[in-house]
């Protein structure tokens, strides 16, 4: 035994561990200056999918799923299928993103309300990252306790993989990110279906958990109690709103060399997301059955059923899953790590320290880079589950998105009211968080016949369909703060509105600046689909209406094939 582990799997860890921080170090030859560092614009398609899929997919997710299917029954599922039917969507939001010409979504915010704002998104940006790294390190935390019988440190085990991460991301920045995520997207892969054979045909396979689970509830898609159509629509819609301003996404549409590039990497890579986490759900599922009068956390799921199933394969099998583990945590830390310390240097320290040179606000990425980290590792140990975390996550992702897209289809909307709507969506978070107000409400007859309060037997709470509406309410603050403040400056206006409809072309030379036309590139023709008011809905070319009628398709495809093989 070396570290807790037989030394076939310890070669096999050691082996992926220096074989991806050298990988990830050759990326520091192709580090110039910040763009570099930041937004390099040279990969195609299928770096992008790989990028999106390694970046998008981690194990705290497959926890997540198999934990709640174990409690839940299939409505697990929707732990992350609620971004299923947001995917075709993803097609058009990465054209548009990749058109901003920008560095961060901070720049985007900058530019079309004001600096202000850019720094308050920034601020939200990284605290959304450092829980989301936070989720990630959580749950491997579980998998490897799990899958080692304890043998290893949970704590150990994630230090050893953050201090790779980051010597890496910090020296090759995205570049080094989309790099390793090529190749840690294929273990990801593996990762999410290796275990679903055995734990399967131990079980007595679909026809046998069908015998030994008599609760119907179990097979069922939807849970009334818990997971049903109300709660699925709401937090569908709520990922709609937040995908394009979660930090790390404009890495993943605008790091291509064409729009194309990126709405290929970003709809391609998260639609292999979506068939991994039926992978994920089954494995929870018959684990229901393998593990039936054992007592074992449902957040331990995953790992103890590689602990039981992969030993008996071959030597070196539980060291290969150790490794896909640390890849798919790896993977998506590293361009958390870098979109963070980029919001950070980019949109708040320049804003305090504007003439300094390259070569500083590149350091100075890179020690914000380390912070964040060590916040995401605080916050990994204060979560009381995964799942509650992945909810957190997803409020918060949607209280960031609301003024982006009021911004984008209104002109009359303000800085002021970009600051009312995201304020607003704090404050009922932070509302939401305490005890004597959910006590407060729970007598009132009204809370129960809308299912405002849901028991889960261990607290009482808001029920989380119900927050992420009062959430998208918020947009009336936006609205009324907008409709009794300045309007802004119409030039201002349409230097933003010039970047939506024009995009880029092929070997487009580099913009002057984040969110400019490059020289000589003329500004697309404005052509409406609702030309009322201030309204800013442009007509969707042939390009956008093809990529969302192919994830249309491949939405309705992976849930007629996920009903099919469940029944």
């Amino acid at each position: 035994m070396v570290f807790g582990l037989p030394v076939a799997d310890f070669i096999v860890v050691a082996v992926y561990l220096v074989g991806v921080t050298v990988l990830g170090l050759i990326a520091l030859r192709w580090v110039r200056n910040m763009s570099d560092f930041i937004m390099p614009r040279r990969f195609g398609k299928m770096m992008l999918i790989m990028y999106a899929y390694g970046t998008g997919t981690h194990s705290d997710q497959a926890v997540g799923v198999a934990s709640k299917t174990f409690t839940n029954g299939l409505s697990g599922i929707w732990y992350q299928w609620v971004a299923l039917f947001p995917t075709p969507f993803y097609w058009p939001i990465a054209a548009m993103l990749r058109r901003f010409r920008a560095l961060t979504m901070g720049d985007v915010f900058e530019a079309r309300f004001s600096r202000s704002v850019a720094m308050l998104y920034a601020v939200f940006g990284v605290a959304v990252l450092s829980l989301t790294m936070g989720l990630m390190l959580k749950g491997s935390g579980g998998v490897i306790t799990g899958a080692t019988h304890g043998n290893v440190s949970a704590n150990y085990a994630i230090l050893v993989m953050t201090i790779m991460f980051v010597i890496y991301g910090t020296a090759g920045g995205l570049a080094a990110a989309v790099l390793t995520d090529f190749f840690q997207g294929i273990l990801t892969i593996v990762f999410s279906f290796m275990l679903l054979p055995s734990i399967l045909h131990a079980t007595g396979g679909l026809a046998g958990l069908h015998r030994s689970i008599t609760n119907p509830e179990m097979f069922s898609l939807v849970a009334p109690k818990d997971i049903g159509l109300f709660y699925i629509v709401t937090v569908a819609l709520g990922t709609l709103l937040g995908i394009p301003t979660q930090p790390h996404t404009m890495g993943n549409c605008a790091a291509g060399r064409s729009e194309l590039d990126g709405s290929v990497g970003f709809m391609g890579g998260s639609f292999i997301k979506r068939f991994s986490t039926v992978a994920w759900c089954l494995t929870g599922l018959a684990a229901v059955v393998y593990f039936a009068g054992q007592d074992i956390k449902p957040d331990n799921i995953y790992g103890a059923s590689a602990a039981a199933f992969l030993p008996k394969i071959a030597p070196g099998m539980v060291g290969l899953f150790l490794s896909c583990l640390l890849a798919s945590v790896m993977s998506g830390c590293s361009s958390f790590m870098i979109a963070s310390s980029a919001l950070f240097t980019e949109n708040l320290y320049k804003r305090l320290a504007p003439v300094r040179s390259d070569r500083h606000y590149m350091w100075v990425t890179r020690i914000a880079a380390v912070v964040v980290v060590a916040a995401g590792l605080c916050i990994a140990y204060s979560l009381p589950t995964v799942p509650r975390g992945l909810e957190v996550f997803w409020e918060i992702a949607t209280i960031m998105g609301i003024p982006f897209w009021l911004g984008l289809w209104w002109r009359r909307a303000t800085p002021a009211g970009a600051w009312a709507t995201m304020l607003s969506g704090l404050a009922a978070f932070c509302l939401f968080l305490q005890p004597w107000f959910v006590h407060f409400l729970q007598p009132l007859s009204w809370a129960k016949a809308l299912r405002l309060v849901f028991d889960n037997g261990h607290r009482v709470e808001i029920y989380m369909p119900w927050r992420m509406v009062t959430y998208m309410g918020s947009v009336l603050a936006g609205i009324v703060v907008s409709l009794l403040t300045k309007p802004m400056d119409p030039q201002k206006l349409e230097n933003f509105y010039a970047l939506v409809r024009t995009p880029v072309r092929p070997n487009e030379p580099p913009p002057s600046g984040p969110c400019r036309l490059p020289e000589g590139v003329m500004p697309a023709p404005r052509r409406l689909l609702l030309p009322f008011g201030s309204l800013e809905i442009l007509v969707p070319s042939r390009v956008t209406i093809f990529g969302l009628l192919v994830g249309t398709v491949l939405v309705v495809g992976i849930i007629v094939m996920f009903v099919w093989i469940v029944r």
